[in-house]
């Protein structure tokens, strides 16, 4: 994340080296849209086969399914690795390894909308944590105010999945945190790369014990294998292409709407409707952290 968005991790290799053009804005933004709907609808066709495999299962499948992907994309060198490379590469895997069980876990017991809007906490935190402007100060208490209404008791109220949901909203914090320090030290996808094919094979065990005790059909691993190519490969070569095209504040900024399709996508593929007090939270915390990417990106008024 800059001061208010999200920094993906080729961000500083990819930013347009000149002022993006009204076309570079519209393909950037059609790119964006399209990456966030594929994230979204991965995840819920992921969550298709929770009933056969369960969460675990389906990040297995997921996570070998993407870390192959990722993997060839990145070609990472990993011999030429340095332990000062290491260690922020096996930080990351285990971000990644967390990261992902604990949102589908989440999804599956709190729904897709409320799952990815906690989840977004974790880069909004980022953003706001480093600024120290008063309408930062705002936005946090309005993205707070909403986290309660999201997490108020009631008889429904599900406090593991949203706990799980805000694990993987400090994994997402981490995974900007670690990609900061592996973008400085790794040239290009590298890090990425060799952190998701690591990720991968932490769920080797996972996976086999997890599929022979809840053996799959053939559509369920389908299922799993479309939420890998999805969520993960498409998003990730979509964002490349999209960081050379415009800056990475209107990237960020763009990201907010990512709640939303969530909230859509369950609500179309999952059938998870959402009642209007959810769906206020929603908007606040996507308003929150569109006013401070906005006002970060405008220029600074200079008294004469």
């Amino acid at each position: 994340m800059t001061p208010a968005a999200v920094r993906h991790p080729a961000a500083d290799a990819t930013a347009p080296s000149h002022a993006p053009g009204t076309r570079d804005r519209y393909l950037g933004a059609a790119l964006m849209l399209g990456s966030g709907l594929s994230n979204q609808v991965g995840a819920a066709t992921g969550a298709l086969a929770f009933p056969v495999i369960g969460p675990a299962g389906v990040v297995a499948v997921r996570q070998w399914v993407a870390g192959v992907l990722l993997w060839a994309i990145g070609r990472p060198r990993v011999r030429s690795f340095t332990w000062r490379q290491w260690w922020p590469v096996l930080s990351l895997a285990l971000v990644f390894a967390t990261m992902n069980l604990s949102l589908y876990t989440a999804i599956d017991r709190i729904g897709l909308g409320l799952a990815v809007t906690l989840e977004f906490l974790g880069p909004l935190t980022v953003a706001l944590a480093a600024s120290r402007r008063r309408v930062d100060l705002a936005c946090a208490l309005f993205a707070g105010a909403a986290v309660v209404v999201l997490a108020r008791p009631q008889p429904t109220t599900d406090y593991l999945g949203i706990t799980l949901a805000l694990l993987a909203a400090g994994c997402w914090a981490s995974y900007i945190l670690l990609n900061r320090v592996i973008g400085r030290r790794l040239p290009g996808a590298e890090g990425s790369a060799a952190a998701a094919g690591l990720s991968a094979l932490l769920y080797v065990p996972v996976g086999i014990v997890t599929l022979l005790r809840h053996p799959p059909t053939v559509g369920t691993l389908g299922y799993a294998a479309a939420a890998g190519v999805l969520s993960s490969a498409v998003p990730f070569l979509a964002d490349l292409f999209t960081l050379r095209r415009v800056p990475a504040g209107f990237f960020g900024g763009f990201m907010s709407v990512n709640p939303v399709l969530a909230a859509l996508v369950g609500l179309v593929i999952l059938d998870q409707s959402l009642g209007w007090a959810e769906w206020l939270a929603i908007a606040t915390i996507v308003t929150a952290n569109t006013v401070s990417v906005r006002s970060a990106s405008l220029p600074a008024i200079r008294c004469r």
